[in-house]
C-alpha cells in the first residue's frame, strides 16, 4: 500500500475544493465563533414616493435577513428602525424588542410613507432620538458600538453633509447603501471612513438582499482558530499560530514564493487570458476594483518566459484586446499594463467577446504556445445582450479551462454555462465589487497537467520496479525449491 499513498494524496489535492465564504461564516455563527461587540444598530430606510411598494417589501426582507444573522439581546445587539420620506417615523425603538422574532414581525408591518426624500432630517432624528437613552440606547462607551445603516434610492431634498459629520463625530458609524439612480456623492458624504467599506451600491431593489452576507459578517468577529473558520488564503493546508496562521502543502506539492499557493510541478506552463466586462453598468470606481482583482490573481501566477503568460481583453459593445499573451514576462510590467487599462463603458456583448477569445486570443498569432494549458477567466457584472451558448461551448470543446466570475446583476445561469466542469469549482459570484478580493483568494488555477502525468509515470515506474523485485524473489524461490527437492531425492 505504501507506493499508492503519494498518488492518493496528489489526487486529493487535485479534487479538493475550498468552502464558500458564506458557508464558513454561517458555520462560524452556528458554532458560536462570532463574538460581536455589543452594538446599538439603527436602520434608516427611505420610503419616499420613488420607492415602489414592491421594492419597499424587498427592503424589509433585507432588514429581516440581516437581523436573522445578529446576536440580538439586551446585552448584545439592540435594533431600531427609522422610516423616512418628507417626515420621519420611529418604527422600532432600540428598547422595544429584545428577540429576533419580535423584531422581524415588527419590520414586516412597516408601511411606506410615500412623500419626499429628507435624508438629512432622518439622520438628525436618528442622532437626537433613535440613539437616545430614552429610546433604549446605551450610554456612550468604547465597549458599545453605535451603527446606522442608511438605505436610499434618490437624491436628498435637504443637506446631509453637515448632519452626517455631526453624527459621525458623536460616535455613530454610518453605512450608506444606494439603489438605482441614487446620487453617489451623497452616499460618500454620509458614510464613515474608509468609504470602500461603508458605501455600497446595487442596481435595483431586487438584488439588495445579496448585501445581507456583508452586514452579517460586519457584526460577526471571528475570534477562534482562523484555520478552523476558513478565514485564511492558504491553497491547501492551514497551520494555526497564536492570532495568525501559516500555509503549507500536501505531500507531492511545493509551497510557492507567495507563501500561499502550492505547485505540483516545477516546469508548468500556462496561457491565461482575462476577458473583462467594461460596460457602463460597472461604473468607473468599480472598474478600478476589477483591475486590482486581476492583479491579485496575477500575483498568484508564476509569470516568466517559460511558465505563465497572461493576455487581457476588455469588452462592452465591442471587443478591445489590451495586450496579447507573452508581451509581458514579469509581474511588475504585467500589473502596470493592467493598471493603465482605460474603461470602455457602453453595452454587454459577452457572446461576441467569447467568440473573440475562441477565435483569436489563444491563436499562435496572439502569442499562444502549442501544447500549453489554456485558461480563460471571464468577468461580468450583468446579463449578456447577445447569445453566449455557442461560443461558451466551443471554448470548452477546444480544451480551454474556463472560469466565470460575476458581480451584482450577473446571471448565475450564464456564469455556469461559461464555466468548465465541475462548475462549482469554476464559477464564482458576489453581490459586492468590494468582495472580489475573496474570489481572487478562492480562484485556484490548476495548471499542472504535464506534471500530473509525470507523477503518474513516476508512480508507474515505482510499481514496475516493485513487480520486478517480486518477480526476482519468485524466481529465486523457485530455484531454491528445486534445489531442495533434488537434495531430498538424493537423501532418499
Amino acid at each position: 500500500m505504501t507506493p499508492i499513498q503519494p498518488l492518493f494524496l496528489l489526487l486529493l489535492g487535485l479534487i479538493g475544493a475550498q468552502a464558500n465564504l458564506d458557508l464558513r461564516t454561517a458555520a462560524a455563527m452556528a458554532a458560536g465563533l462570532c463574538k460581536a461587540r455589543p452594538t446599538d444598530l439603527v436602520f434608516i430606510i427611505d420610503s419616499s414616493r420613488s420607492v415602489r411598494p414592491s421594492e419597499f417589501e424587498q427592503v424589509k426582507v433585507f432588514l429581516a435577513k440581516v437581523i436573522e444573522g445578529l446576536n440580538v439581546g439586551p446585552s448584545a445587539t439592540r435594533v431600531g428602525v427609522v422610516n423616512y420620506a418628507s417626515r420621519v417615523k420611529n418604527e422600532v425603538s432600540l428598547k422595544t424588542h429584545r428577540t429576533k422574532a419580535g423584531l422581524i414581525k415588527a419590520v414586516t408591518k412597516i408601511e411606506p410613507l410615500s412623500t419626499g426624500t429628507m435624508t438629512g432630517l432622518a439622520i438628525q432624528f436618528a442622532m437626537n432620538v433613535a440613539f437616545s437613552e430614552a429610546e433604549g440606547a446605551r450610554a456612550k462607551s468604547s465597549d458599545v458600538g453605535k451603527v446606522a445603516i442608511i438605505v436610499t434610492d434618490g437624491r436628498p431634498q435637504d443637506n446631509v453633509k453637515d448632519i452626517a459629520q455631526r453624527a459621525r463625530d458623536a460616535g455613530i458609524e454610518i453605512f450608506a447603501i444606494g439603489v438605482g439612480r441614487v446620487d453617489m456623492n451623497t452616499l460618500r458624504q454620509m458614510a464613515s471612513d474608509p468609504l470602500d467599506d461603508h458605501v455600497d451600491y446595487v442596481e435595483s431593489y431586487s438584488v439588495i438582499e445579496k448585501l445581507t452576507k456583508k452586514f452579517q459578517e460586519a457584526f460577526c468577529d471571528l475570534v477562534s482558530d482562523l484555520c478552523a473558520t476558513g478565514d485564511h488564503d492558504c491553497e491547501q493546508v492551514c497551520i494555526s499560530t497564536p492570532g495568525s496562521y501559516k500555509c503549507a502543502c500536501r505531500e507531492g506539492f511545493t509551497l510557492m514564493d507567495n507563501g500561499r499557493s502550492c505547485s505540483a510541478c516545477s516546469n508548468s506552463a500556462t496561457d491565461v487570458v482575462f476577458l473583462i466586462d467594461g460596460s457602463k453598468s460597472v461604473r468607473p470606481e468599480n472598474f478600478e476594483l476589477v483591475k486590482k482583482w486581476i492583479n491579485q490573481i496575477i500575483d498568484k501566477l508564476d509569470v516568466s518566459e517559460s511558465k505563465a503568460h497572461v493576455g487581457l481583453v476588455q469588452y462592452s459593445s465591442t471587443v478591445k484586446p489590451e495586450f496579447p499573451l507573452g508581451r509581458y514576462n514579469n509581474k511588475k510590467d504585467l500589473k502596470e499594463a493592467v493598471k493603465k487599462m482605460a474603461y470602455l463603458e457602453r453595452g454587454t456583448m459577452t457572446g461576441q467577446a467569447l467568440r473573440y477569445l475562441v477565435e483569436n486570443s489563444f491563436s499562435l498569432g496572439q502569442g499562444a504556445r502549442p501544447g500549453v494549458t489554456k485558461v480563460g477567466i471571464v468577468f461580468t457584472d450583468g446579463r449578456s445582450q447577445d447569445y453566449i451558448g455557442e461560443a461558451a461551448k466551443k471554448a470548452k470543446e477546444n480544451g480551454f479551462k474556463m472560469y466565470a466570475v460575476g458581480v451584482g446583476n450577473a446571471v448565475e445561469d450564464e456564469l455556469k454555462e461559461i464555466a468548465s466542469e465541475p462548475t462549482g469549482e469554476h464559477y464564482f459570484y458576489t453581490a459586492d465589487f468590494k468582495a472580489m478580493s475573496q474570489i481572487a483568494k478562492k480562484l485556484q488555477i490548476n495548471v499542472c497537467d504535464p506534471c500530473e502525468c509525470d507523477s503518474l509515470v513516476k508512480f508507474q515506474k515505482k510499481v514496475e520496479a516493485a513487480l520486478q523485485a517480486l518477480t526476482k524473489k519468485h524466481i529465486l524461490y523457485d530455484s531454491m525449491s528445486k534445489r531442495i527437492a533434488l537434495l531430498e531425492n538424493k537423501i532418499v
